[in-house]
């Protein structure tokens, strides 16, 4: 072969090459510009929101609410944001209209001890309000806070003829207890006798209770935090709920909902007579007529008949004859 053709082959080959070197080095760097991730969204500032669903009426309590990064262009300007406010001050709080968790919490969502509408806001759906007075043995000698659960319990005298029977009676239990006098927050921990107690009950109970006072003196028993799972076993047993048994989450939202409802069923009592021998254990007779109440008048006996008398058989009936004397 001629050399001068062997020297162009060589050439050729060489070009080919560092072409296709070049090729594959320009469509590889424009396949890594088309994988180039997407610009990040930029983040605004840190607002509230709810750390779990916040129902219409529900008491902020610290651990309901967190601050969560929230994008600039969608952070509002009733939201709360970091910086701006501390937590802490929202604590004792009531929620006025339903947040989901996750939900950023606006200024209107809440609202506070003192302003309009806080105590109708704190009441569940369907119930009412309504205020006893107390003493210091009555209001637990001061140690009766907001948010607490008790019951309520009715003593009273019922006289008639001999001694009276004195007895008290467990009329409602389980109510919360919204506000002692104008005090509707539990941040403070001091012991303080209160005079009112105002206390979350259905329509119904608010009309038993009101009459109670007439009736006698009411006290308050404060309930044990522990008593829920007691008070469920009671209400299955009275056939107030029924538990599936097959669904956890249900048969714990239903727990709930029972620790939360009120009960005047199976009332129970404690007469004098359970206390000292000397006392009652069961209701005295009516007073008489002329006491003005309502026991009727004694019989007025049947003249007798003066001298000797026969009595005379008839089947079952006897009578008493006269046979004359002095």
């Amino acid at each position: 072969m001629d050399v001068r053709k062997l020297i162009l082959l060589v050439g050729a080959l060489l070009v080919a090459g560092v072409t296709a070197f070049m090729a594959r080095s320009m469509f590889s760097g424009g396949g890594a510009a088309v994988a180039a991730p997407a610009p990040v969204e930029p983040i605004g500032n840190e607002v509230l929101v709810a750390a779990k669903p916040l129902p219409l009426g529900t008491i902020i309590v610290a651990d309901m609410l967190v601050f969560q990064p929230w994008p600039k262009d969608m952070v509002e300007k009733a939201y709360f944001l970091k910086g701006t406010v501390d937590p802490a001050t929202l604590v004792g709080k009531v929620v006025r209209h339903t947040v989901m968790a996750g939900q950023p919490v606006a200024h209107g969502a809440l609202i506070g001890p003192g302003e309009n509408g806080f105590l109708a806001a704190a009441l569940g759906p369907g119930m009412r309000a309504t205020t006893i007075s107390l003493s210091d043995t009555s209001g637990i000698a001061g140690f009766l806070f907001p948010g607490d659960r008790v019951d309520v319990i009715l003593t009273q005298e019922v006289s008639g003829d001999g001694p009276s029977l004195r007895t008290s009676e467990t009329i409602v239990r389980n109510l919360r207890v919204l506000a002692v006098d104008q005090r509707m927050d539990d941040t403070s921990t001091e012991a303080k006798v209160g005079r009112t107690a105002t206390l979350e009950v259905t329509p119904k109970l608010a009309e038993k209770i009101t009459v109670a006072e007439k009736i006698g003196t009411l006290s308050l028993s404060l309930r044990s935090i522990a008593d829920n799972a007691a008070e469920l076993e009671r209400a299955i047993a009275a056939g107030e709920v029924n538990v599936d048994g097959n669904d956890a989450a249900a048969d714990r939202a239903l727990e709930l909902a029972v620790a939360r409802m009120p009960s005047d069923v199976n009332p129970t009592y404690t007469t004098g007579g359970e206390v000292s021998r000397f006392q009652r254990s069961s209701m005295p007779s009516s007073k008489s007529s002329d006491d003005g109440g309502d026991k009727p008048a004694p019989a007025v006996a049947a003249a007798r008949p003066a001298g000797p008398v026969v009595r005379v058989a008839r089947g079952k009936d006897v009578s008493t004859v006269s046979v004359g004397g002095r």
